[in-house]
């Protein structure tokens, strides 16, 4: 059993995500922006992170950027609506181990569970 954690501002997507992941075995951890989520990370050291880009009180790529100065090994999906090819490439270029767009669907989350877990 891994730990997932869900990093989005937005309720919507926090409980799409719930939902699909719900159905497998796996513990799943909240967070509702960058600070809360690198204390998160911090404290419970998730398996793997699903993170937004646009947030209230940190951008996504600042998050990346502090949680690989934590963990250089941590795994981070991005999720996002911003699909500019600058930004996909520089989220790369930060440690993103994959980058999709919103709307998600549960196969898309389930593949890269499968393909990172």
């Amino acid at each position: 059993m891994a730990k997932i954690m869900i990093v989005d501002d937005s309720s919507l997507p926090r409980k799409m995500f719930k939902s699909i992941l719900t159905e497998t075995e796996h513990t799943i951890l909240e967070a509702s922006g960058g600070i809360e989520a690198i204390q998160l990370y911090t404290a419970e050291k998730p398996d793997l992170v699903f993170l937004d880009l646009v947030m209230k009180d940190m951008h996504g790529l600042d998050v990346l950027t502090k949680l690989r100065e934590i963990d250089p090994q941590c795994r981070v999906i991005i999720v996002t609506a911003d699909i500019q090819h600058s930004t996909k490439e520089m989220a790369f270029k930060k440690g993103a181990l994959d980058y999709i767009s919103k709307p998600f669907n549960r196969d898309q989350i389930i593949e890269l569970l499968n393909r990172y877990l």
